[in-house]
């Protein structure tokens, strides 16, 4: 008997190497994925403007970074004693104003370099509802606690998600034509919406999704699908029932690794796993011979790799 669907996914052209360069953008899941690839010491950037769910704010994102945008004090708005923008994350705000736009500029600066010579480029998508401020009429990313009052919540219909993916494929294309770019849509479950709302959001980014798909340069992974229709059990969910767990997050990048990673990257990977698993090691002597001797064959498979991609670098 077979008590669960297992979803198959055909490997992809354009694979993933350690030649790769991967720009991604998108939300929480975005930052799951990031981590990833950083483990495994991939050439790759995110976020740039921190966790962003809604497709808007990462078309405006990624616009800022292919026209190196320069915020200057008058992008930001100052609230309860902090600098913040409203197209940024939480994390982009502090008290003192300089330090919040060094940030914001220099990251739109590494981010504009990333996407001009990026391989790939992933997007994820996390919800069809926005909220647009009443004063300035424009759309935030996030609204940074200032009162519920002040702004209108608003649904992006199909059409509307449609014209953004195009409007970001085209902006990506204004600086780099040969990149794959990956869409993706969050498998975090946006229950503050509502159930039936959180739903219709989903569906909407689908469709648009598949209505700029291609496969040849515009390219979508099930992640979604994944936790709904494989692993589809409360117990792949962390405590709160809405985000997956460490264990379905494996389970996705697994899925992720064999769709899109190429086969010849997997030898190093296990090799820069093992290296990754003896640093966190905890000796329970640190001055014992045997200690002595496992840090220095661990220092020569770390001079191993680093020799081998100079980029590589381990703390």
């Amino acid at each position: 008997m077979k008590f669960r669907t297992e979803i198959t996914i055909p490997k992809q052209n354009n694979q993933i190497d350690y030649k790769s360069g991967i720009v991604l953008f998108g939300s929480c899941f975005t930052e799951n994925m990031e981590k990833h690839l950083s483990y495994f010491k991939f050439q790759n950037i995110s976020n740039s403007h921190g966790i962003l769910f809604n497709p808007k704010s990462i078309e405006t994102a990624i616009n800022d970074c292919v026209t190196k945008k320069e915020y200057s004090q008058n992008d930001l708005q100052f609230f309860n004693d902090t600098w913040l923008s409203f197209n940024h994350h939480t994390k982009f705000s502090s008290v003192y104003l300089a330090k919040i736009l060094h940030q914001i500029n220099n990251n739109i600066a590494n981010t504009h370099k990333a996407l001009t010579h990026a391989t790939h480029i992933l997007i994820t998508l996390g919800t069809s509802w926005i909220y647009r401020n009443k004063e300035t009429n424009d759309f935030v990313a996030n609204c940074h606690k200032i009162p519920q009052k002040k702004f209108e919540k608003e649904f992006l219909s199909v059409d509307k998600n449609t014209a953004i993916l195009k409007q970001i494929i085209s902006n990506i294309q204004k600086i780099n034509t040969n990149a794959s770019i990956i869409f993706t849509v969050s498998p975090v479950r946006h229950l503050k919406d509502g159930f039936v709302e959180n739903a219709q959001s989903k569906a909407s980014l689908h469709t648009a999704i598949h209505n700029v798909v291609d496969h040849k340069k515009i390219y979508y992974f099930p992640s979604y699908e994944i936790m709904m229709d494989d692993l589809r059990d409360y117990r792949f969910y962390e405590n709160d029932l809405v985000h997956p767990s460490e264990s379905a997050m494996e389970y996705i990048w697994d899925k992720f690794k064999n769709t899109w990673i190429s086969s010849g990257s997997f030898s190093l990977m296990k090799e820069i796993n093992g290296i990754q698993k003896s640093l966190m090691h905890k000796p329970f002597r640190e001055d014992s011979d045997k200690h002595q001797e496992f840090l220095k064959k661990l220092s020569i498979k770390i001079d191993k790799v680093s020799r081998a991609y100079k980029y590589i670098k381990f703390d």
